[in-house]
């Protein structure tokens, strides 16, 4: 399988890397990348030989969150077009959160906005510990919409509104105190924690690991197709606003919106 943003390798054991692969843009996600993740979360899930899903990012970051260039594209498209794209995103993660397959997540460097949403849907999330996150979405004047009934899920309410409407950053042993991520361990010691994950689900039979995470899904939040629609009508609605459209144009043009102090 050959994706343009995307690499995965399955070893003998079964164990699945599925690595975002846009290094030099760390791994910002554009229209591509979204695409592709929902194919290849479809084809990880169906594929009988893939046990373990790691989910990791190629270079220095995990994920930075939106593409430069794929915001670019919804501040001239209409709101049709952003519904539609915002779709692809929404259809995505949830391709990724109900994979039949554990899902572990290895985050490295920087992990916003939408990079917190694919941690979020991941079963098990281990961090280096020098790793930062954020959502910063309102900053731009956005929220943090198709993402946030994965963050809301992982983190609960409470810890979610500590963090979810600031845009501050932190690091990675707050991302564990806030429910993100299950540790954090030193970067030379990542790649042997996520193993600690991966090993226990090669003695477990496949159908009860998937039927169990399909039990665990339905006992928890809801995160439906009225969920999801009222996520992208409600970021649509923030990309119609004039504080979106302030908040992009002055990032792109290096100055500060209105509303900073």
């Amino acid at each position: 399988m050959r994706f343009e943003t995307l690499l995965i390798d399955v070893d003998a054991r079964g164990v699945a890397t599925l690595m975002l692969n846009r290094p030099e843009k760390h791994n910002a996600m554009s229209g591509t990348m979204i695409t592709e993740l929902k194919q290849a979360a479809e084809a990880l899930g169906a594929d009988p030989a893939v046990r373990v899903v790691v989910l990791t990012g190629a270079g220095k970051s995990f994920c930075a969150g939106g593409d430069l260039g794929w915001m670019q594209a919804q501040m001239a498209a209409d709101a049709k077009t952003r519904f539609v794209e915002a779709r692809k995103l929404a259809e995505a993660l949830q391709a990724l959160n109900t994979l039949p397959k554990p899902l572990i997540g290895r985050l490295q460097g920087n992990a916003f906005g939408g990079g917190v949403g694919m941690a979020s849907v991941c079963d098990v999330a281990i961090g280096a510990d020098s790793l930062t996150m954020g959502l910063t979405e309102t900053k731009l004047g956005l929220i943090p919409a198709t993402i946030g009934p994965y963050v809301l899920s992982r983190m609960g309410e409470a810890m979610a509104r500590r963090v979810f409407m600031s845009a501050r950053l932190f690091k990675a042993p707050e991302a564990v105190a806030l429910g993100l991520l299950a540790k954090a361990v030193p970067t030379d010691d990542l790649d042997a924690a996520v193993e600690a994950e991966v090993v226990p689900y090669l003695s477990c039979a496949p159908e009860a690991v998937a039927r169990a995470k399909a039990l665990a899904r339905k006992l928890g939040p809801t995160i439906d197709d009225a969920v999801i629609d009222h996520t992208i009508s409600e970021l649509v609605a923030c990309w119609e606003g004039a504080e979106a459209q302030e908040g992009i144009k002055a990032f792109f043009a290096k100055e500060k919106p209105a509303w900073v102090r």
